[in-house]
């Protein structure tokens, strides 16, 4: 595919010397989570180290970088692309994603604090707020901060280095579905079941609000992209629970 865009348009801020390669993947990773680069996109490294105002080198390290990440695919003598997720890509990553969130959660109902309590709330009203702000873009990034707050207080380490990777995973996938989404204030309400359950202290019950939540993005998303109904061109032929229920 393509980079369509008209060439006269910058996407990125010129860059400061300091660990420039990471800095670039950073620049590279918000441009995928808020749809400017979308999957399946040329990075040209030579206008990126242009509009970046850096030389080449770093730009290439970050986009390896990406590329060990799985968000960035490149090609001989074509260069590097967005990656693009298939159905049975996403399906996987959502049953790891499961997989490590109910963990976490059961982990996290025997340690969590008050204080701890009341931060996940705030970052749910936070969610409420974004909706009615109409700020999606920034609603995605704070739907994952949730959820790894979750994944923080259950306490293992290694299952939070997890989660980031799944994260940036993920980031790909919903810049491209997230435009369809037509109530940000439906994402919101999903988070207020689990948060009444971690209230209750019921793992019971946060472990059924968090699997129904979990498994309903995962059944519509990856039902979606295996018809190629996300196919920008399509997205007339949603219904309007579909669209509701791409995100949750």
């Amino acid at each position: 595919m393509h980079d369509q865009r008209p060439s006269g348009r910058q996407l990125f801020d010129a860059l400061q010397p300091a660990d420039l390669a990471t800095r670039v993947a950073d620049e590279v990773l918000d441009a995928i989570g808020d749809g400017r680069l979308r999957p399946g996109d040329k990075v040209a490294d030579a206008r990126l180290a242009k509009e970046l105002g850096i030389s080449r080198a770093p730009v290439r390290e970050g986009l390896r970088l990406l590329e060990s990440q799985g968000l960035i695919v490149s090609h001989p003598r074509r260069g590097f692309f967005v990656h693009s997720y298939d159905a049975d890509e996403l399906k996987e990553v959502y049953d790891l994603r499961e997989c490590l969130e109910l963990h976490a959660a059961e982990a996290a109902m025997s340690r969590m604090t008050p204080a701890d309590l009341d931060r996940l709330a705030a970052q749910v009203k936070l969610l409420h707020d974004l909706a009615t702000e109409g700020q999606t873009q920034e609603q995605v990034v704070q739907d994952f901060a949730f959820h790894r707050m979750l994944c923080e207080l259950g306490g293992n380490s290694r299952i939070l280095r997890l989660f980031d990777q799944i994260a940036a995973e993920m980031r790909a996938g919903i810049a491209l579905v997230g435009q369809l989404y037509s109530d940000p204030s439906e994402i919101a309400r999903t988070h207020d079941p689990i948060i009444d359950a971690l209230r209750a202290r019921d793992v019971d019950r946060l472990r059924e609000e968090l699997r129904e939540h979990l498994q309903d993005a995962q059944i519509h998303v990856v039902r979606l992209f295996r018809t190629g109904a996300l196919n920008p061109a399509r997205t007339e032929d949603l219904s309007e629970a579909e669209r509701r229920l791409i995100l949750r």
